[in-house]
């Protein structure tokens, strides 16, 4: 084996900075390390030395790239993908003289691969949060075969097994390596090798199931990623943020009692730019920030921070803060319900100091006011707390809005909530609730069989010549005996096939929440939450991993098409119908 001919380097890929060969070509935020599974993913080689449109003929020139393309969710255990042995790309040639510039370019795009790994990740309804953001919540994709239960051999197994868990679905950590197949020596005759040139890495990026749209939305997730400083989003596009709707002051509507309200999230870094006043950048404590807004006036601050159980930590000087490089995704529960009845509602208190080892020590229970019977409206935003004095809280993300609704129920029909994908690969939800329809689609598979013999009806007395006798009604075999069986024969359905179709109207919305809630039609994944003797076992069963008697149901949106823009009459209404994904279950003939 030897060294290839001339050099080898990185050219097109996903993440890039400042100073590159590309980086006059493409926007500054090309340095954005978080990227859609659903746009291009390209990685290309670029070997020097001889003209792109040459043969490789020598000893050394390089024939192939071996490019293994590798996921994690942790960024520690790699799983490798997929193997691509790639030939030179086709040459470039100049526009006015025909010639090929130096080099050899060997190109591949692992989008499509990537993507098949990604599918979503549902926090388990009335939880704080998931419980690993490795391993997510109730994750999509194939379900695994859980038939190994223990790990000493014995055959009585262990309650929970830790084989065959599938890994998070929203997010995944991507790199690729490159090495290279060279035309071997004489001595070999020019069999192919592999070189001895140091394999090359690309850098660690992260890809989620997000779509973006030609005309509308950019391919830089840079608002999306919260890293030093502030103004980042949470994974949705609804437009109940400071920034999203100026013009139309839209609140997001929530209830009383759903139990289920998702910010989720992306931290890259944790540290924040000079939040302490020494100008340290270490943060000691997350959490999501609630302001309730009263009709008297009074307002109410506390946090939530399940999620912070998640963040990675470290133990410097003897206290443990979170580390900076954390390259993951959050979610955390911020409903109405939640809120008033779990017990996790937390206080500041920077007066506190840290003991050694000891995690978080911003925070106390908060015995205030959350959500009352007063309360109009409240907010959330993502904040982080300096580690050190003076403690500095820093507002990292922009700030969303929720509005209580109170009207109640349309009882017997209820309200109908649905959660779904979202385009930015998280979780949305919104509760429709104007004139619910249900029924049921229902074809049959019919059969024509043969008719019973109606020429013998048995009866209860026979005749040995002219002395009748009786026969006793016990020494019948069976009640078909020859006994006129016409309930059966002729056409004869051997299957049944239903679905249950239902469907609701939206409220009237505006334009930007008409654009936001059209996801649910173009959403692959989508759920309604149901209340049922099912789903309650669940709960009674398990009430840690499954804290609500309600579940996730999945559906299946048979909307054609929809009128998100109606410039006569303004505002719009949908019309989602919808079918549940699981049949209507029948016996079969």
């Amino acid at each position: 084996m030897a060294t290839i001919n001339g050099t080898a380097d990185w050219g097109i890929v996903p993440l890039d900075f400042v100073g590159s060969q590309l980086n006059y070509l493409t926007e500054s935020f090309r340095v954005n390390y978080l990227k859609s599974a659903n746009d291009q993913l390209r990685y290309e080689i670029v070997v020097s030395g001889g003209g792109e449109g040459a043969e490789p003929s020598a000893y050394k020139d390089v024939v192939n790239v071996i490019f293994d393309v590798e996921t994690s969710v942790d960024g520690t255990y790699w799983t490798n993908i997929a193997t691509i042995k790639k030939s030179r790309d086709i040459a470039n040639r100049r526009y006015n003289g025909g010639n090929a510039p130096g080099g050899h370019r060997f190109t591949i795009d692992v989008s499509q691969l990537v993507a098949d790994q990604l599918s979503y990740s549902l926090c388990p309804i009335n939880k704080g949060t998931w419980q690993s953001n490795y391993y997510g919540g109730m994750n999509g994709g194939l379900a695994m075969q859980d038939n190994v239960i223990n790990i000493s051999g014995n055959q009585g197994g262990f309650s929970v097994s830790s084989f065959n868990v599938s890994d998070n679905g929203t997010f995944r950590r991507l790199r690729v390596k490159a090495t290279f197949e060279i035309i071997g020596s004489n001595a070999n005759n020019g069999a192919l090798e592999l070189s001895t040139n140091s394999e090359l890495e690309s850098k660690k990026i992260t890809v989620i199931n997000s779509v973006n749209q030609f005309e509308r939305d950019s391919v830089f997730y840079g608002v999306y990623t919260a890293d030093y400083y502030t103004g980042y989003n949470f994974l949705t596009r609804c437009p109940n943020w400071s920034g999203g709707s100026v013009n139309e002051d839209f609140k997001k509507p929530v209830r009383i009692d759903e139990q289920a309200e998702w910010l989720q999230f992306y931290i890259r870094r944790n540290y924040s730019y000079q939040i302490n006043a020494s100008g340290s950048d270490s943060v000691g404590a997350d959490g999501i920030k609630i302001v309730t807004y009263d009709s008297n006036g009074t307002e109410n601050t506390f946090y939530l921070r399940d999620f912070e159980d998640n963040l990675l930590t470290q133990v410097v000087d003897d206290y443990t803060l979170p580390v900076d490089t954390q390259n993951q995704m959050f979610i955390q529960n911020i409903s109405p319900s939640y809120i008033i009845n779990s017990g996790k509602v937390w206080q500041k208190d920077n007066s506190r100091v840290q003991a050694p080892n000891n995690n978080y020590p911003y925070w106390n229970v908060y015995t205030g006011s959350t959500i009352t019977s007063r309360t109009i409206y409240y907010t959330a935003e993502l904040v982080k707390i300096g580690m050190f004095s003076p403690k500095t809280e820093k507002e990292v993300s922009q700030k969303y809005y929720y509005t209580i609704d109170r009207e109640s129920e349309n009882i017997p029909y209820g309200f109908v909530r649905f959660h779904w994908l979202n385009s930015l690969g998280a979780i949305d939800s919104y509760t429709a609730k104007r004139d619910v329809v249900e029924g049921l689609t229902i074809s049959r598979d019919v059969v024509e069989r043969k008719s019973s013999d109606r020429t013998w009806y048995q009866s209860n007395q026979s005749f040995d010549g002219a002395i009748p006798y009786n026969v006793n009604n016990d020494s019948y075999i069976s009640d078909t005996m020859r006994g006129g069986d016409i309930y059966k024969g002729g056409r004869e359905v051997t299957n049944v096939n239903a679905e249950r179709i239902q469907s609701v109207y939206t409220e009237p919305l505006n334009k930007s929440v008409a654009k936001w809630l059209e996801e649910i039609m173009l959403s692959p994944n989508v759920w309604i939450e149901m209340d049922t003797e099912a789903t309650k076992m669940g709960n009674t069963r398990n009430p840690y991993l499954r804290p609500s008697t309600k579940e996730y149901i999945p559906v299946i949106i048979t909307n054609s098409d929809i009128e998100t823009v109606n410039q006569e009459n303004g505002l719009v209404r949908f019309n989602i119908e919808y079918t549940l994904s699981h049949k209507v279950q029948t016996q079969r003939n």
